[in-house]
Parts: C-alpha cells; sequence; structure tokens
C-alpha cells in the first residue's frame, strides 16, 4: 500500500472491534472504531474514510439503515456488512459490496478489506 487506508469498524462487541483493529493494523490499515450507528455517523463525518466494516445487528439499531444512507450520502464508499444472517443475498441487494460472515477468520477479513480498500 503505498497511501494508508482508514477502515471504520463498526460493532458493539468490544472483542470483534479489537480483532479487527489488531489484525487490520498488523496489515497496515489505519482503524477508527465505532461501537454505536450514532459513533459511526460521527466518525463518517469527522474522518476522511476508505472503507467501512459495519456489523448488521449494532446498539442503536440495524446496520442496514446506515448501510442505506451511506448509498444516498457516499456512494463510492465501500461497505463490508458482518454478519451471522444466512440472508445474504438480500444483504448484497440492500448495497454492500462485501458480506464478512460470523464468525470469520482472519483470512476472510483481510482478504476482503484489502479488496475493498483498492490496495490504498
Amino acid at each position: 500500500m503505498s497511501a494508508q487506508a482508514t477502515v471504520l469498524v463498526v460493532d458493539d462487541d468490544p472483542s470483534i472491534r479489537l480483532l479487527c483493529r489488531v489484525n487490520l493494523e498488523l496489515d497496515g490499515f489505519s482503524v477508527a472504531e465505532a461501537a454505536t450507528l450514532d459513533e459511526a455517523r460521527a466518525a463518517i463525518a469527522e474522518q476522511s474514510l476508505d472503507l467501512v466494516i459495519l456489523d448488521v445487528h449494532v446498539t442503536g439499531g440495524d446496520g442496514r439503515e446506515l448501510l442505506a444512507e451511506l448509498r444516498a450520502d457516499r456512494p463510492e464508499l465501500p461497505v463490508a456488512l458482518l454478519t451471522g444472517s444466512a440472508a445474504r443475498e438480500e444483504l448484497l441487494r440492500a448495497g454492500a459490496d462485501a458480506l464478512i460472515p460470523k464468525p470469520f477468520t482472519l483470512d476472510e477479513l483481510r482478504g476482503t478489506v484489502r479488496r475493498l480498500a483498492g490496495g490504498r
């Protein structure tokens, strides 16, 4: 990566955020975290982001609400949904660029982030 890409991880589970942050930072990414949709909205407004990893079921609402807002306001910003749901096609139709199944492997996480960050 020539310039460090910034990834926002939105999940109400602190252990998931920590796992993502540590492993993505080891891969050279800058990582911001949000535990709620309101925290995520603030981070999106305040920071220059290259990618959002968004849990579907997060405190403060449904991650699909934020996905719809991002598709309307920032359609160029890639979004990967973290989900334990089997409704994969529905989530992709909702506008997700990728799905990361829960539980996920570190290879799934890193591969998805590298692909969506586009080498930044």
